[in-house]
């Protein structure tokens, strides 16, 4: 499951979790005004510029939104019903996926005020899910129209050639982002149902696991080849994580009760979503 659909899931049915100890790290709570849900996917960039997507309190529509220096701009492409904004470029480009009004799964970019969808060749759903300053395209090709709904596949754009690809023993997978220098991270899911972060680097596959956890996620990653996600302990808590140099960190916001990362900028800059003790979802920004 990747970062989309594990938003998705948490927006419809949310599961509290025992409290945990927060270490004293530098957090930033972000909620976009008037919603009851909020989550950010990607950066900052150079600019300042995060990307999230929030719940409209008075309709529960899933919609966009762009954060800089304290302004929040909200957006969804033509003809959205749901919009998961997923990662900005240094220049500013904006990647993501959106569902149609015939529940169809698209992808999207976001560039000089122009949406334009993007859409896997024969797939039956796509989202995209990473954009690195080159402008390739990382994400994931769905089985059927609502990509919450089957498998999932990688897929990487680069000189506008598609390539789909699966890690060895996947049944459903979804690359979360690629860097500048050519790495794909992302997460895939075995006939059993664990989950496990990769790494694709020169045609080779790492696996990505938190030491003892259930299943991991990997969310985001930098040029630096830092990459972040969730891991899953065995009391079914999720927690963020930030692995650098092949050395794990686990870290929650102050009163966070589940914690996912999703996206990590050049500077370290954290970016994801937390769940608190009365089951209110937040976005946050931790910043090294």
């Amino acid at each position: 499951m990747n970062k989309v659909f594990r938003f998705v899931a948490m927006w419809a049915v949310i599961v509290p979790f025992a409290a945990l100890t927060a270490p004293a790290q530098s957090f930033e709570t972000i909620d976009f005004p008037g919603s009851f849900l909020t989550v950010l996917f990607g950066g900052p960039n150079p600019q300042g510029t995060a990307v999230g997507a929030y719940i409209d309190a008075s309709s529960d529509v899933i919609h966009g939104f762009m954060l800089r220096k304290g302004v929040f701009t909200s957006f969804d492409p033509p003809g959205s019903t749901r919009t998961t904004p997923n990662a900005i470029s240094p220049q500013g480009t904006i990647v993501g996926g959106y569902l149609d009004a015939s529940d169809v799964e698209h992808g999207f970019v976001l560039s000089g005020g122009q949406f334009t969808t993007v859409d896997f060749p024969g797939a039956a759903g796509t989202i995209l899910a990473g954009i690195n300053p080159e402008g390739q395209i990382s994400g994931q090709t769905c089985d059927v129209a609502s990509c919450d709904r089957g498998n999932t596949h990688s897929f990487v754009v680069i000189d506008g050639v598609f390539n789909k690809f699966d890690p060895p023993g996947a049944v459903s997978s979804g690359a979360s982002m690629i860097t500048a220098r050519g790495e794909v991270f992302g997460t895939y899911t075995e006939t059993d149902g664990v989950s496990h972060g990769y790494k694709l680097w020169h045609g080779k596959f790492t696996t990505i696991d938190f030491p003892g956890s259930t299943s991991t996620f990997v969310g985001g990653a930098n040029a630096e080849g830092d990459s972040v996600g969730e891991y899953v302990d065995t009391s079914d808590v999720g927690h963020g994580f930030l692995l650098r140099n092949g050395v794990f960190t686990s870290f929650d916001p102050p009163g966070a009760v589940e914690t996912d990362a999703t996206g990590i900028n050049p500077r370290g800059v954290i970016v994801g979503f937390y769940v608190g003790d009365a089951d209110d979802v937040h976005g946050f920004i931790r910043t090294p």
